[in-house]
């Protein structure tokens, strides 16, 4: 009989566990399974690195998409468009208290100021004879001022008008703008129909005559017996009585943005002033 030959393979040594070691791990045969739970103890609590990367990848692309959202958003406010908070009565019904408005500051600038624009412009009376008397609202303090601040300077909160005004442009330089505080407003010797006014306000009953000087511009509200406007602040010996310097001028109201349900353009009231004629002398 032929004897068999074969490989003789002798079975592994079991090994017993040591005291603490979990049961049916062999650390000297290199189990797997011995591999995963020694490797596993030592890395719990851990994070990939490839998780950190990916993190650190977010966050940068987030700052970098804020910081140029904010650049953007200074770069229009500063030279493009402005979004101002109303805050008063004195143009109702046009605009209404705590209404917003988008103000572009290419006028007065590439294009030309006209009567009946709705403009916004800085106090022209402060320090001195400030136009603005009482603050619209009770002054931010804290966190809370700084974040406004920092948010209104960059363009993304609306300004609240504390140093501005918000009024309707009536005579341009050079302009005799006059009424007997009974009848109508006459610019340049034509009476004027004014349709944006307030209903039940007269177009004024305070009386003036005024020629309207160089590089200045009489404005009033369309809320005529609440608005301390032109009619309220004498400036000067020039007989201007209280026309505001253009370059205190922001910008033209061109769109009302809030509230929603009354989104809607502010366009120029051309066929008011449609049949005054310019200035005989314009200076």
């Amino acid at each position: 009989m032929a004897e068999e030959h074969g490989t003789f393979q002798a079975p592994a040594p079991t090994v017993d566990p040591l005291p603490g070691e979990p049961a049916g791990v062999d650390p000297v045969s290199g189990d797997p399974h011995a591999e995963e739970v020694f490797g596993s103890d030592r890395t719990a609590g851990s994070v990939s690195p490839t998780v950190v990367s990916t993190i650190l990848a977010v966050v940068k692309e987030i700052v970098i998409v804020v910081v140029m959202a904010s650049v953007l958003s200074f770069v229009i406010k500063t030279w493009l468009v402005q979004a101002f908070y109303i805050p008063s009565g004195s143009m109702e019904d046009t605009l209404l208290t705590d209404d917003r408005v988008i103000v572009s500051k290419l006028t007065p600038g590439p294009f030309d100021l006209k009567r009946g624009d709705i403009v916004v412009f800085e106090d022209p009376g402060a320090p001195a004879s400030p136009w603005i008397t009482e603050p619209s609202h009770a002054p931010r303090r804290g966190l809370n001022a700084v974040t406004h601040n920092v948010l209104t300077f960059i363009g993304l909160l609306p300004d609240d008008s504390q140093n501005h005004l918000i009024k309707r442009v009536i005579g341009l330089p050079g302009d005799h703008v006059t009424c007997d505080g009974k009848g109508p407003i006459k610019v340049n010797g034509v009476a004027i129909a004014e349709p944006y006014l307030k209903p039940g306000n007269a177009p004024s009953t305070m009386a003036f005559d005024i020629h309207v000087p160089a590089g200045k511009v009489w404005v009033m509200g369309d809320h005529r017996s609440d608005s301390a406007d032109s009619r309220w602040h004498p400036v000067g010996g020039d007989g201007s009585q209280g026309s505001v310097p253009i370059d205190k001028i922001t910008g033209r109201a061109v769109l009302l943005v809030w509230p929603l349900d009354r989104w809607t353009g502010l366009g120029q009231p051309t066929e008011v002033f449609a049949k005054v004629p310019n200035p005989a002398v314009t200076p």
